[in-house]
């Protein structure tokens, strides 16, 4: 009786199905953190900058990606965007790679994400993966130099960040180069959240006693990522611009230091002090209120001459409390619109303090900050 596995070869057996042997680009795919892509599933309703606002920030990254900073021989191709939770660095990031997108100027994306994310999103290990990944789908000649580098490499899945930037990033934007015939490589890649990557860990933690390891800290692995960027950021044949995303921490802080690195990086953009968010955080609410006062019939009196100065002042150029005010009317609260509002307006404190009573007076948890229904909203 002759068998169906005569003469057989390329193939491996996996929970007894029996399954081609994966290509090169097959088994990067398998090693990707999917969800931190910006157009992917799993940031369906990720909060996007409202229409008409961040007009003018989402002007000067867009520019600086088309442009540069000026300088032609040593060109700064790093950019930090910075501000506290609340500053909207997240919708700002995710407006411009759509814009990014449709212009042909996106090389790739990473959001990375805490709060009930996908692991991929949390940790390190997917990142240059992922980013290669997107590479390869940018030209022809670039998925060829990646396929490539990923037969000639198979073990590079297993090796650390450095050395996976090498061989399936830098390495083939080489032989690209060396090739090309086609149109200049440009564009940028875009790493939000990076303050929000947790720590991987290499040991067993519980382990106690003079032989443990030490465990690792979030911002040794931020730390990771920033230098592996530089490093590809100086490489010559690096055609993309990075733009990085994060709050002001102080690994971003000393890292993006001038006085240490005076010719490293662009001028960074701080959210909270070169861009006055009032005027943008007033569009959104005289918007908003606009909806719910015909959602309810209300008169056009309402909300009490007043109101939206008195929100945009407590909101202090934080767009997370102007979202959550509105999220309150958008998820059915137990009190009635008008008697909400009153509610809110008597919550004289801090800003601080307000935004800690409105989640609580809501029932809301962080994660509540991002949008419902695909309304656009805006977030850290």
């Amino acid at each position: 009786m002759a068998s169906s596995f005569n003469n057989a070869h390329n193939f491996w057996i996996d929970n007894f199905n029996v399954n081609p042997l994966a290509d090169p680009l097959s088994k990067l795919r398998a090693r990707i953190a999917a969800g931190a892509i910006h157009d992917s599933a799993e940031r369906c309703d990720a909060p996007q900058c409202y229409p008409e606002t961040r007009v003018a920030v989402q002007a000067n990254l867009y520019r600086w990606i088309v442009d540069g900073d000026g300088e032609v021989e040593q060109p700064k191709k790093i950019k930090w965007v910075t501000g506290p939770a609340g500053t909207g660095k997240t919708a700002v990031m995710g407006s411009l790679a759509d814009r990014c997108a449709e212009d042909g100027l996106l090389g790739a994306t990473f959001f990375f994400a805490s709060w009930s994310a996908s692991i991929g999103r949390r940790r390190k290990t997917a990142f240059v993966t992922t980013i290669a990944h997107q590479l390869a789908q940018h030209r022809e000649d670039l998925k060829t130099a990646i396929s490539a580098a990923m037969e000639k490499n198979p073990d590079v899945l297993d090796k650390n960040l450095h050395v996976q930037m090498e061989i399936l990033v830098l390495a083939p934007l080489r032989e690209v180069v060396r090739q090309s015939g086609g149109p200049e490589l440009r564009g940028a890649i875009i790493v939000d959240g990076l303050d929000e990557c947790e720590a991987k860990q290499y040991h067993d933690t519980k382990i106690t006693g003079p032989r443990a390891t030490p465990v690792r800290t979030n911002a040794q692995d931020q730390l990771e990522i920033l230098q592996v960027l530089q490093a590809a950021s100086l490489d010559p044949d690096f055609p993309f611009c990075i733009l990085i995303a994060s709050r002001p921490e102080r690994v971003f802080r000393e890292f993006f230091d001038s006085k240490r690195n005076p010719t490293s990086f662009a001028q960074k953009l701080d959210l909270n002090v070169e861009h006055n968010a009032d005027a943008d955080i007033t569009l959104f609410l005289e918007a908003q209120f606009d909806l719910i006062r015909h959602r309810y019939n209300f008169p056009r009196s309402w909300p009490p001459p007043g109101t939206i100065r008195t929100l945009v002042e407590n909101a202090s150029g934080q767009f997370i409390y102007a979202a959550t005010i509105i999220r309150l009317f958008d998820t059915g609260h137990r009190e009635a619109p008008k008697a909400l509002l009153e509610a809110i307006l008597k919550m004289e404190a801090t800003r601080e303090t307000i935004q800690i009573r409105l989640i609580r007076y809501g029932g809301f948890t962080q994660s509540t900050f991002s949008p419902v229904g695909g309304q656009p909203m805006l977030s850290t």
